[in-house]
């Protein structure tokens, strides 16, 4: 099986588990991974940079890793912010419960991993990170950056990073279509580091950015 087929509910290819780890602040944490997964020999390029660009989260609140694979994001989240509700969502169960087993082993218990239809209805996250799966398709993956972007708190951020050539640009001109402030924090290696905002006085239709 091939990355492109992560977004599976059930992966049908057989384990291949991996070991491997990267450091966060002045943290190293273990990662393991697995066929049928995203990212399944490591923390992937994009999703580096990411770690590398975005400014730490506060102390507190609640956090997103919006398709988290084996969840370096999330992971990254929770050692930054030991006292903030990291949630991990993804539609591939052996993602799932990787994620879970990687906050056990590097003893971060304040990462909850679950699918998408298992979040709370109203809760509202202060914070996303995501390497969002460019590869299900334009329309759906506007269903799942509207969803989940709208979910944001009133002061909430969204950070993405996304590879220029997969649309990069073409996606942040819909996001200003539809609701949210986007800014380019950094661009490298092909990918843009992207900060995505509510808009307070959005009229459909409208945009502003300084990409």
């Amino acid at each position: 099986m091939s990355d492109e087929q992560y977004f599976t509910t059930k992966p049908n290819s057989a384990s291949d588990v991996r070991y491997t780890s990267f450091v966060v602040g002045n943290r190293n944490l273990q990662l393991v991974t697995d066929r049928g997964v995203f990212a399944k020999k490591g923390v992937d390029q994009g999703t580096q940079i990411l770690l590398d660009a975005a400014p730490r989260p506060s102390t507190t609140g609640n956090f997103l890793d919006l398709g988290c694979g084996s969840g370096a994001i999330a992971m990254s989240l929770a050692s930054y912010s030991p006292e903030a509700k990291v949630w991990a969502i993804d539609v591939n169960a052996r993602a799932l419960q990787l994620v879970g087993e990687n906050a056990l082993r590097n003893g971060l218990m304040n990462v909850t991993a679950l699918f998408p239809q298992s979040v709370p209805s109203e809760l509202q996250f202060d914070l996303i990170w995501s390497n969002p799966p460019i590869r299900i398709g334009k329309k759906a993956l506007h269903d799942l950056l509207d969803t989940w972007l709208n979910r944001l708190s009133q002061s909430g951020q969204a950070w993405l990073v996304v590879n220029r050539n997969l649309g990069s640009d073409s996606l942040a001109v819909w996001m200003m279509g539809n609701g949210f402030e986007v800014a380019r924090l950094t661009s490298k290696r092909g990918f843009r580091v992207l900060k995505v905002t509510r808009k307070p006085d959005y009229t459909r239709g409208g945009s502003t950015t300084n990409l």
